[in-house]
Parts: structure tokens; C-alpha cells; sequence
């Protein structure tokens, strides 16, 4: 290779270093596609959709409004321990004092589960799940994208009737039977959102906001 050869490889090198860069920096403070892998959604969502997430929310530390759809880190603890029973707050217990694990896991995502869900409370908000129906603050919540035959149920007796807890939220699937969400392993600290889902861009038939 002669020196405009290797003048050449090495610029192509930079280019390609500039973009992965760029292309992470973007992924983890701005925007990213996703791909929907579960069926708790159901029928908003539907398995193999495509979605956008903001990630500019969790960026700026924006609280996410009642009735966002978001994804966010799947608890450690899938059920309800002793300390979720007491804070109703769910527990994560995979932090690691090694950088490249951490960059791998946050950063890149790899080997990284996540959940898909819609905020139904907001910090200091008084819950309670009963007759089938949410309440929120004394009045009952109406939620119209779910189907007629949908029964809510609190599945464990701490999430019957709650506050939660400041710099959280509760969120729940909208196929109530089918979804593990917070009933199940608590209210989910704001630090572990991921995003928003901004818009639906597959199939092409139902692009838009969701």
C-alpha cells in the first residue's frame, strides 16, 4: 500500500468511527427504533410492530404523562419480595462495577431485557384496583383502549390500594391478563425508562402516533 493508500484507509476509519459514535450518541439520548416482543399491549400493540422511542424525555429527566406508552429495564426480581411489599417500589440488583459490562448493558443494550408498558399513576398518586376497575385518586379511570371484557386485578393484596412512590410510576400492560407489569414486581423507578413511544412506523398501514 503506498501513502495515498493508507491516507485513504485511515480517513475511512475515522468516518466509520465519527458514525458509530454519532449513531450511539443519537440512539441513547435522542430517538431509537424498536421492535415490539410481547403481547402485553395487546391489541394497541401487536407482536413484530415497529416503534420510535424518545428517548429525549429520559435525557432531560421529562416525567412521562398519564396514559405514555413506555419501555423501561426489566426488575431483577420478577415478583414481589419482601422490600417491593414494604416501598412498592421494584428492585434491581444487576448494577456492576465493570465499565465495559456497563457500557455493553446500558449503552449497547446487549443481553438487556426491557418491558413495554403504559403509565397508569404518577408519583404521589393514590391507586387502587378494585370491582375489576382502576381508581385513581378516589375517581375511577377511564381507559378506553382497552377491550370491553378486560378486568383489571391487583394480583397481590400491597397493590390493592397504594401511593406511589415520589420518582416512580405505575404502569400496566392493556391485556390486563396476559401482561406482567407492576402488579407484579412494583412501581418502577423514573432513572429505569427507557423512552416514550413516539410513533408506530410498521406496519406501514398504522404509521403515526400510537
Amino acid at each position: 500500500m503506498n501513502k495515498e493508500q493508507w491516507k485513504n484507509l485511515i480517513e475511512w476509519i475515522i468516518c466509520i468511527i465519527i458514525a458509530f459514535i454519532l449513531a450511539i450518541l443519537i440512539k441513547y439520548f435522542i430517538v431509537t427504533p424498536t421492535v415490539v416482543r410481547q403481547s402485553s399491549m395487546y391489541p394497541t400493540l401487536k407482536e413484530n410492530q415497529r416503534l420510535i422511542l424518545n428517548r429525549w424525555s429520559r435525557t432531560t429527566k421529562q416525567m412521562p404523562e398519564r396514559g405514555d406508552i413506555i419501555t423501561f429495564e426489566a426488575p431483577s426480581e420478577k415478583g414481589i419480595s419482601d422490600e417491593t411489599f414494604q416501598t412498592h417500589i421494584a428492585q434491581y440488583k444487576n448494577k456492576s462495577n465493570n465499565y465495559l459490562y456497563n457500557f455493553s448493558y446500558y449503552v449497547l443494550e446487549i443481553n438487556k431485557e426491557s418491558y413495554i408498558k403504559r403509565v397508569i399513576g404518577l408519583p404521589n398518586d393514590r391507586i387502587e384496583i378494585k370491582n375489576g376497575k382502576v381508581f385513581i385518586n378516589g375517581n375511577e379511570y377511564s381507559e378506553p383502549y382497552l377491550q370491553d371484557t378486560v378486568i383489571t386485578d391487583s394480583r397481590n393484596s400491597c397493590f390493592e390500594d397504594f401511593i406511589v412512590p415520589e420518582n416512580c410510576i405505575f404502569a400496566m400492560g392493556d391485556n390486563r391478563e396476559g401482561s406482567k407489569d407492576c402488579r407484579d414486581f412494583g412501581c418502577i423507578p423514573m432513572e429505569k425508562i427507557e423512552g416514550i413511544v413516539l410513533i408506530r412506523f410498521w406496519p406501514l398501514n398504522l404509521f403515526g402516533k400510537v
